[in-house]
C-alpha cells in the first residue's frame, strides 16, 4: 500500500486542503488531480488515487471555495476567475515542492484549467491528461443543445418551463436535470458516494459553481461561458493523453479541437462510460492513464 499525508497550503491569505498518496521523493513523477466544477470538490475523481498502488505520488486537493478548502460564500462572482486558480495551482505545487518535477491531470473543468496551465509551458511539467474536457464554452453549449434535444419531450418541456421562470432550483427542474445526468454525468444507478458526495457539498456551497458555470452542467450562464482555449493549444509542449466516454456530455466535437491541436496527443474514449470514466469503468480508465505516465515520466 502506500502512505497517506494531508495539509494546508497557504494561499492569499486562505488555505488550499491537499492530500498526498504515496512518497513525493521516490524518484516517480508525482501526479497532481484537478477536480471539476469549477466549484466540485476531490471526492468525486478520489478513484486516481488508484495509481499510487504501482508507486506514484498522487495528490489531490480541494479548489479554493470548495471542500475542505477555504470557503468564501461572500465574495463577489468575478473575484472566481481562471487566473485564481492558475495561482492556486502554482501556489500548492511551489508549497509541495514538486514544480520542477509533476504530471497533472484535470477532469472536466479541471481539464480546462489542465490546459490553461500547459499553455504557459512551466519548466517542471512532464505530460497532462486532459479528461472529459471541452476546448471551448460554445462547443459545450453546441453539445449540450443537441443532448437536451434526444431527452423525453416532457423533460425538455419542464427544463424550458422552469429556465424561462427563472425558477432553477425547484424539486421539479432538479428532478428532469437528473434524467440529463444519469445519461450524459454518470450512468451508474446508483451513483457512487464519492460522487454523491461531491453533488452534496455543490447543494450545501454553490458559490464558485454558480458564478464560473451556473445552475446546471446544460445551463451555463456564468463567467465561463464564452472561454475557449483553442487557439492557444498548440503551445502544449508536453505529451497529452485525452479521455471521453461514448456517452458523454464533453461529447467528441467539445474534444475534438485538443486532438487537432495539442501536437503529441493520443484520445482513448470509453464505451461503456459518460462523464466518468474514472468510476464508471474505473479499472480500465486507472490502467489507460498509469500506462501513458509510464510512458512518458
Amino acid at each position: 500500500m502506500y502512505t497517506i499525508r494531508e495539509g494546508y497550503a497557504p494561499f492569499q491569505g486562505y488555505k488550499t486542503w491537499y492530500r498526498i498518496c504515496g512518497d513525493l521523493r521516490n524518484g516517480q513523477t508525482p501526479l497532481v488531480v484537478a477536480h471539476g466544477g469549477p466549484g466540485c470538490t476531490h471526492d468525486y475523481v478520489d478513484a486516481f488515487r488508484d495509481i499510487a498502488k504501482n508507486g506514484r505520488a498522487v495528490i489531490h486537493y480541494d479548489q479554493l471555495g470548495n471542500g475542505r478548502s477555504t470557503h468564501l460564500p461572500d465574495n463577489p462572482a468575478d473575484f472566481w476567475q481562471v487566473s485564481l486558480f492558475l495561482d492556486e495551482l502554482n501556489n500548492l505545487l511551489q508549497h509541495l515542492g514538486i514544480a520542477e518535477n509533476y504530471a497533472l491531470l484535470g477532469q472536466s473543468w479541471g481539464g480546462m484549467l489542465t490546459a490553461e496551465h500547459a499553455v504557459t509551458r512551466p519548466a517542471g511539467l512532464k505530460a497532462i491528461v486532459i479528461a472529459n474536457s471541452p476546448a471551448s464554452m460554445a462547443l459545450w453549449l453546441q453539445a449540450a443543445t443537441r443532448l437536451r434535444a434526444e431527452l423525453p419531450p416532457k423533460i425538455q418541456e419542464c427544463l424550458l418551463t422552469h429556465e424561462a421562470a427563472g425558477t432553477l432550483t425547484s424539486d421539479d427542474y432538479r428532478a428532469a436535470s437528473q434524467v440529463f445526468y444519469q445519461r450524459h454525468v454518470c450512468r451508474l444507478d446508483p451513483w457512487p458516494n464519492e460522487v454523491k458526495r461531491t453533488f452534496d457539498a455543490m447543494d450545501v456551497d454553490p458559490t464558485v459553481y454558480h458564478a464560473m458555470n451556473g445552475p446546471t452542467e446544460f445551463h451555463v450562464i456564468g463567467s465561463m461561458k464564452d472561454w475557449s482555449i483553442i487557439d492557444r493549444l498548440p503551445a502544449i509542449s508536453v505529451p497529452a493523453l485525452l479521455i471521453s466516454g461514448r456517452y458523454d456530455e464533453a461529447a467528441p466535437e467539445v474534444v475534438q479541437p485538443f486532438a487537432d491541436h495539442i501536437p503529441d496527443n493520443e484520445w482513448v474514449i470509453f464505451e461503456a462510460s459518460s462523464h466518468m470514466p474514472h468510476v464508471e469503468e474505473r479499472e480500465a480508465c486507472m490502467e489507460t492513464v498509469a500506462a501513458f505516465l509510464a510512458k512518458h515520466c
